[in-house]
């Protein structure tokens, strides 16, 4: 059965991910497209790639969710605080994964972070599943073992990470242009960011047993396009080594087709090195890294994956191939594009 899927925000990083992935889809026929600042324009006229092509007929429509018709899926990827509203009026017989940040841990929506223990079957039968934000996957997956298993506290985590430019979405501002970002690096959110809440929340919920769970989490930019690697320090609650902390992530994990758990790499710096973002450029794969620093004790999670991948349109798919009844890695099972 092919599934008619809509999309709306279609221009911005994340809607162009998701337009080049469903296109590619087997299951999925790309039938409604939606925009703003592009309304009017076919398709083919934002990707050129595509003219010539029954995708690139299709011409950008205003989103007016009532009005939506000739879809059984609706993505929306509109900038936080843009969904809420409209996604309310959309008919109830759509399905519809929010790519955006206003459904998460919204009651009537499913968080959708597929490995998370339970999850997977809560997403396959919700017909509202909120995909989670792009540092927190990449966090979450690398910390749920250790919090889950009791290895780290789920209090005072420290998370560093640093995302591609295409983290802050078309609609970022002009700071964000090639002058300002190349040979740079920026650390923002220090007072507040919208992805603490949602990493929090699920840490406690791993932790079980009401416990309370903290983070100390600073974002940065890194002049790349796309990727993100977030690491990640905890407080072990009793002694742990590198090969115990990686064992449990492996058993964790285990059968998880988008999980890839590196060991510390000794081969290029003698030192000791974690994973790189470009391996899971253009794909839904995450590659995460487990350490023991031997002078603080503290245990190192680094997870590392494409921000527009597994971090946004990629678990999207993942999530929308569940939803659908479709296999969980249809239209995912791409090779990065690691040079």
């Amino acid at each position: 059965m092919t599934v008619r899927v809509g999309i709306s925000g279609a221009s911005g990083y994340g809607g162009r991910e998701l337009m080049r992935l469903c296109l590619a889809h087997p299951g999925f026929d790309v039938t409604y497209v939606s925009g703003e600042s592009t309304v009017g324009q076919r398709v083919s006229q934002l990707y050129p790639a595509l003219a010539g092509q029954p995708a690139g007929e299709l011409v950008i429509q205003p989103f007016v969710p009532e009005a939506l018709h000739n879809v059984d899926l609706l993505f929306a990827s509109l900038p936080t605080g843009a969904s809420k509203e409209p996604l309310a009026r959309v008919p109830k017989e759509i399905k519809i994964v929010d790519v955006g940040g206003d459904h998460r841990y919204v009651e009537g929506w499913t968080y959708g972070l597929t490995e998370l223990p339970g999850a997977r079957e809560k997403i396959r039968n919700s017909s509202r599943v909120a995909d989670e934000g792009c540092y927190a996957v990449t966090s979450l997956l690398a910390l749920a073992p250790l919090v889950a298993n009791g290895i780290v506290e789920p209090e005072g985590i420290v998370i560093d990470a640093k995302s591609g430019i295409s983290g802050a979405g078309r609609g970022g501002g002009s700071g964000f242009g090639y002058a300002e970002t190349n040979e740079d690096m920026v650390a923002y959110g220090l007072l507040r960011h919208d992805h603490v809440r949602e990493i929090t929340e699920t840490l406690a919920r791993l932790a079980g047993g009401g416990r309370r769970a903290s983070v100390a989490f600073t974002p940065h930019l890194a002049p790349m396009n796309r990727g993100i690697v977030a690491t990640c320090y905890g407080r072990p609650r009793g002694s742990a080594t590198t090969e115990q902390v990686t064992e449990a992530a492996r058993e964790f994990y285990k059968g998880e087709p988008f999980i890839r758990i590196r060991e510390v790499e000794t081969n290029v710096l003698k030192t000791g090195t974690g994973p790189h973002s470009a391996w899971a450029a253009g794909t839904n794969l995450a590659f995460l890294t487990y350490a023991v620093n031997a002078e603080t004790g503290h245990v190192i999670a680094i997870g590392a994956l494409d921000n527009l991948g597994k971090g946004a349109a990629g678990q999207a798919v993942q999530n929308a191939n569940l939803m659908t009844g479709q296999p969980e890695t249809t239209g995912l099972e791409g090779i990065s594009v690691w040079p």
